[in-house]
């Protein structure tokens, strides 16, 4: 097959492994759009993001529009010619005369098996909410949120020590092989997409900081889920004595007789870990983060104070 030019759209993490094996394949990116740089850290200084950077190093033209609907940047793209457009992450919505650009469309890698878990947050909703098994979706794009045909999927187990971090990177890599994979189908026709179901459609909301409060009346599983699902990105949270507790790390405590305690109740250590009452079971907290501090272990936090009996988040 000859060489296709393509225009690849993307911009956190996420995203950098698919532009990686597109640049080592035998096709042309010929620009990558990605979002403006954003201020970051203490000074505040503009750092641009991680598929700006690996652009870079390629020596790859490099978009960064505010918007998609501006006219400039539309023109921009339609003076390229590009055969397909590849989208991972990219961080705004394609308006339909950038949809119609490319001669064979835009398409898409989604980090679930659609049409559960459409929108902005699959990967750590997936988490949140229970589930044994997410994947990634390579679809076409329409003007729809996630809306378009699936060309392919591939499925990925979610472990129960899965975090939103470790299952993120998974499914970056599995998301490139998935591209490359079914690539030379997309390009000469002969993968064809299957419409999404009507059934089984849920959409995961933008993550939000506060989300990460922990709530003690809920049950073990689901604040295991949350810790998880918000390690890295917003850390799960409680307080002790006014001051916020970051809980980076958890597991289901082995079930033990309920003992007369409210909710959020430091029982003691086990291990490395503290061993709290929930609304429903029992949670060892493994790794917890004081303000100001670096996350220790439970059992390295409470060498350091006396918390028999405190109750977390009161």
């Amino acid at each position: 097959m000859t060489s296709a030019q393509i225009i690849y759209a993307g911009s956190p993490d996420f995203a950098v492994p698919a532009l990686e094996a597109l640049v080592a394949s035998p096709h042309d990116v010929v620009a990558v759009l990605t979002q403006p740089d954003k201020p970051a850290g203490r000074g505040r200084q503009l750092r641009a993001c991680p598929v700006k950077a690996a652009a870079e190093q390629h020596g790859l033209r490099v978009l960064q529009p505010e918007k998609m609907t501006d006219s400039l940047i539309q023109a921009q793209l339609k003076a390229m010619t590009a055969d397909l457009f590849v989208v991972a992450a990219f961080g705004q919505l394609l308006p339909t005369e950038v949809l119609a650009i490319p001669r064979l469309g835009c398409v898409n890698l989604h980090g679930s098996i659609l049409p559960r878990w459409r929108g902005a947050s699959p990967i750590q909703t997936a988490i949140l909410s229970g589930d044994t098994e997410t994947g990634i979706s390579l679809m076409q794009m329409d003007k729809g949120l996630d809306t378009g045909p699936v060309y392919a999927e591939s499925r990925v187990a979610i472990e129960p020590t899965d975090t939103g971090g470790s299952l993120h990177d998974r499914l970056a890599q599995v998301g490139a092989e998935l591209l490359m994979t079914h690539l030379d189908g997309l390009l000469d026709g002969s993968l064809q997409a299957t419409p999404q179901p009507d059934d089984g459609v849920t959409y995961a909301r933008l993550i939000k900081k506060q989300d990460g409060v922990i709530d003690w009346q809920r049950s073990a599983g689901e604040i295991d889920c949350r810790i998880r699902a918000f390690n890295p990105w917003p850390v799960a949270q409680t307080t002790l004595d006014g001051a916020v507790l970051r809980c980076w790390l958890s597991s289901l405590a082995d079930p033990a007789e309920e003992p007369a305690a409210q909710p959020g109740t430091v029982l003691g250590v086990e291990g490395d870990a503290l061993r709290i009452q929930t609304g429903s079971g029992q949670l060892l907290l493994h790794t917890v983060q004081a303000a100001g501090r670096k996350p220790v272990s439970g059992k390295a936090f409470a060498n350091a104070r006396d918390l028999s009996g405190r109750v977390l988040g009161d």
